[in-house]
């Protein structure tokens, strides 16, 4: 309901308004590194911008570049369950559409790409996430998850990322 309300927002702000697999089982990860900010590189060649016309349905980075600052909180959320620490990203998945690369690090680790399902652009909701999507997290083992580097590749390739403590909340 939250990401509702701060859709709403934004598209009432206009697109001037604020700028800036999963399931696989995770392996064991050693103690926690110190890592200021994720490294941020050019984007790879593979990728290309896209057209930035805002049409209201969240699918650019002009459309979900202000939701996602406002709501850099929730980009990941780590659940222990079953005797495992779970990473979740279905906040990051929730808005993918104006994405084009999301990149994950887990206790100082390098950053890997986390593939990110298809929009859903012939669907009313394009960025509803299915069943075939598969699930938004990986498994690690109970407790080791201390600090989670993030960054994100607009699909505009403008990118943006942060270290979030296992409480989810940005490390300053």
């Amino acid at each position: 309901m939250f990401d509702v309300i701060l859709a709403i927002i934004a598209a009432a702000a206009g697109p001037d308004a604020g700028s800036g697999t999963a399931g696989s089982a995770g392996t064991a990860v050693p103690a926690p590194a110190v890592q200021e900010q994720p490294s941020v590189q050019a984007a790879p060649a593979a990728l290309a911008a896209e057209p930035q016309e805002a049409t209201g349905r969240f699918t650019t980075a002009t459309e979900v570049k202000p939701i996602l600052a406002a709501t850099k909180a929730n980009w990941i959320h780590v659940r222990e369950f079953d005797g495992q620490d779970l990473l979740y990203v279905t906040h990051l998945w929730s808005w993918r559409c104006g994405l084009a690369q999301v990149k994950l690090g887990v206790n100082g680790h390098a950053l890997e790409i986390w593939p990110l399902p298809d929009c859903h652009l012939d669907e009313g909701f394009p960025n509803m996430i299915k069943e075939e999507d598969g699930l938004p997290y990986r498994s690690y083992p109970l407790g080791s998850i201390q600090q989670i580097a993030v960054e994100v590749t607009y699909d505009d390739l403008s990118t943006e990322g942060y270290v979030f403590g296992r409480n989810g909340q940005p490390l300053p």
